[in-house]
C-alpha cells in the first residue's frame, strides 16, 4: 500500500491520508493511545510492529499540521487475521475516522487471504461494539476479566468469509 493509496475525507477541508508509519510518528500514535486507552501500549511495543511482515500498521494523517489523526494495528497469517487496535485523536473522533481505518485494515486483510477476523473489546464499548457490528462482526464469545484497568470482560467478536 503506497503512501497515497487511499484516502479519507474526514471533511471537504480537512482530508484524511493512509500510510505506513515511521519511527518519527511513535510519539503521536503514543499519545493517541494513551488518550483512548486505560492500558495503553507504550511506545517501544509499536516500534515492534514496523518491521513485521504480517503486520498491518497504518496511520490516518489530517494534513501536515494536524498530523497523525488515528491508526489501526492488524495481523494476518494464513487465512485468519485480528485487529488489535483503533484508535483516533479526541479532536477527530465522530467523523467517521475510525470506521475508514477498519475498513482500510479490513481491505488489506481480505488481500493477504484472511477469511475470518478476530477482535476483542470491552463490553462497556458501546460505539466500537457498534462499529464493528456495523461491518459484519459477530459476538462468539466472552473472555472472563480480560481487561485489567479497569478490570472487564472482553467479547470475542469474528467476521468470517471475507477471503
Amino acid at each position: 500500500m503506497s503512501r497515497d493509496s487511499l484516502s479519507l475525507n474526514e471533511s471537504s477541508t480537512n482530508p484524511v491520508s493512509l500510510r505506513r508509519p515511521t519511527r518519527e510518528d511513535l510519539a503521536a500514535i503514543a499519545e493517541i493511545e494513551r488518550a483512548s486507552f486505560a492500558d495503553p501500549w507504550s511506545e517501544a511495543e509499536f516500534a515492534s510492529l514496523l518491521d513485521v511482515g504480517h503486520s498491518i500498521f497504518l496511520v490516518a494523517e489530517a494534513g501536515r499540521e494536524s498530523g497523525i489523526a488515528g491508526y489501526v494495528i492488524a495481523m494476518a497469517v494464513l487465512d485468519q487475521a485480528e485487529i488489535l487496535n483503533v484508535a483516533v485523536a479526541p479532536e477527530h473522533r465522530g467523523a467517521g475516522l475510525g470506521g475508514g481505518l477498519l475498513d482500510a485494515a479490513l481491505l488489506e486483510v481480505e488481500r493477504r487471504g484472511a477469511e475470518s477476523v478476530f477482535l476483542e473489546v470491552r463490553v462497556s464499548n458501546v460505539a466500537a461494539r457498534a462499529l464493528y457490528a456495523s461491518r459484519g462482526f459477530v459476538e462468539i464469545s466472552r473472555r472472563k476479566n480480560y481487561y485489567r484497568t479497569p478490570v472487564e470482560d472482553a467479547l470475542v467478536m469474528q467476521r468470517a468469509g471475507i477471503g
